[in-house]
């Protein structure tokens, strides 16, 4: 059976389904999206790619963005990195604020929200707010090849009306001396890449750096796509990393837009999008829908 004859199975299968999760009402701009959109994408190592559904609707993307920051952070620093944030799950909350303050200002990972942060105040380094967006987004592009990309400015405002705990996290982070720039200069930026819009298609495209094999685009060296992946199998779903694993077998990062970025390394890139949302904050259909492609496909890390 074919990818693409798969691809509709599972949307058919999906398209049935009425118990489909929560949107994410705390950012009101994400309050009002309709859970009964899906979409589904895949992008082969050989440059092709097959999409079912809503694939070519964007989507906030949210924490996903974080993958993509890692990615240039450790370009800028190197390992470096590790001594301003772990590489443990966390077994918490993606926006724990108890844990940050047990662990003395120093993140467990970077896919949770105070390590991403970290992570961004990083790659503010040397640049302005605008110069970090802009690199961001044109990297993102270039994975993609794919220039119709943009972030949602009124997302971005309506996460940072309503952000007070990762305010609350940025000044944590900023008494244990963990952030170098004003929390409001930090959180700026991360709101706005957390607001960059993709279809599942473009993210699928995207995601193809972290494939490691010939013919994909190389953009980071393969020692840190490897420990990328990594982190996605073991943090990129917060508290429910673990379950993921178990399910799908395969490195993951979730968003709460709903989406989630999936490598099958050496093969594939996939992305799914379903708005509904488990309690951990993960998409419920999104992730019923990998774990079914990843079956079917027989793709596992696991072997």
């Amino acid at each position: 059976m074919s990818v693409q004859e798969i691809l509709n199975q599972i949307h058919t299968s999906i398209s049935a389904r009425s118990d489909r999760g929560e949107v994410a009402t705390y950012i009101p701009e994400l309050a009002s999206v309709d859970p009964g959109h899906f979409g589904l994408a895949v992008a082969l190592a050989d440059g092709k790619h097959y999409t079912v559904g809503d694939a070519e609707i964007p989507f906030s993307i949210q924490s996903i963005s974080k993958v993509f920051t890692l990615a240039l952070a450790l370009g800028m620093v190197g390992d470096k990195l590790w001594e301003r944030v772990g590489r443990e799950p966390s077994g918490n909350a993606f926006n724990s604020i108890l844990q940050l303050e047990r662990e003395q200002g120093i993140p467990r990972n970077p896919f949770i929200n105070p390590g991403a942060i970290v992570v961004t105040d990083v790659i503010l380094a040397s640049s302005s707010p605008a110069e970090t967006l802009a690199e961001l987004v044109n990297f993102i592009r270039y994975a993609a090849d794919d220039g119709n990309i943009y972030i949602n400015e009124a997302v971005a405002l309506s996460e940072k009306t309503t952000g007070h705990r990762n305010f609350a996290l940025a000044h944590f982070l900023r008494s244990f001396n963990n952030l170098t720039h004003e929390p409001e200069l930090t959180l700026g930026t991360y709101f706005h890449q957390c607001a960059i819009e993709m279809s599942c298609r473009q993210l699928a495209l995207a995601g193809r750096f972290l494939i490691n094999a010939p013919g994909v685009p190389q953009l980071i060296s393969p020692d840190r796509v490897r420990r990328i992946n990594a982190l996605m199998i073991t943090c990129g779903h917060y508290d429910a990393s673990g379950d993921f694993a178990y399910k799908v077998g395969l490195p993951g990062k979730s968003g709460v837009g709903g989406g989630i970025l999936v490598i099958v390394p050496g093969k594939a890139a996939i992305a799914v999008w379903s708005p509904g949302l488990t309690a951990q904050g993960n998409s419920l259909l999104g992730t019923e829908a990998v774990q079914a492609l990843a079956q079917r496909m027989d793709w596992s890390v696991f072997g």
